[in-house]
């Protein structure tokens, strides 16, 4: 054989074992590893749920009870997503939705509304956004209390008017020159609260029933 040939050859069945034990290598630590992660995972989103539906209010395993909505416009969802029902002493306490608000300033705005069993919001984080650091960015708790203006608010008949910020009309403050981000998210909640009170009772069935 050629030299060149052979040393081709034998450079190419070196780093072909190589890959080989990599590939190994790297399918033992993720099979190791893998539980490690799915459970900090678990830990990070119920430490975020339970941000939005204190964990006074359930008695349940809040993870377990994890379902699955189709996409709706009230949630502005374009997808399936998520919903958690708690419940206490076997009855139905509260339910945590994800939505969306679609008109941020910069796109999309991921939400967790917690929202008690007789339609009382009982709190609202931003999960994800790409709003403009230093205006838009107080919708973050870690950067202001704005969301918290949120928690025990309702939906009553004929409601609204009362459902917008203050500069149009409403009753939810936002910050001169950033009013865009609050406005979306002041309306997704407000949807939020719309779709728990039109499939309220396929939410709180404790038998799970998908909204139509």
């Amino acid at each position: 054989m050629n030299p060149i040939l052979r040393n081709a050859f034998r450079t190419s069945a070196i780093l072909f074992v190589f890959a080989i034990i990599g590939t190994a290598m790297m399918a033992y630590t993720f099979r190791q590893t893998r539980p490690v992660i799915e459970k900090s995972e678990q830990a990070e989103k119920l430490a975020l749920i339970n941000q939005v539906l204190p964990k006074s209010l359930y008695d349940n395993d809040l993870l377990a009870a994890h379902r699955e909505l189709p996409a709706d416009d009230l949630l502005g969802t374009r997808k399936p997503t998520s919903m958690w029902l708690a419940t206490k002493s076997g009855q139905p306490a509260g339910i945590v939705l994800e939505a969306i608000a679609p008109e941020g300033y910069s796109g999309d705005i991921g939400l967790l509304v917690g929202i008690s069993a007789d339609g009382v919001i009982t709190g609202v984080r931003v999960t994800r956004h790409k709003e403009t650091p230093g205006l838009g960015d107080y919708i973050e708790l870690a950067k202001s209390p704005w969301v918290l203006q949120f928690n025990g608010k309702r939906m009553e008949e004929n409601d609204k008017p009362r459902w917008r910020v203050k500069k149009d009309g409403g009753e939810f403050d936002a910050r001169a020159g950033a009013t865009v981000t609050p406005r979306a998210i002041v309306k997704a909640v407000r949807q939020a609260l719309e779709y728990f009170d039109k499939h309220r009772d396929e939410l709180l069935r404790t038998t799970p029933v998908t909204p139509s």
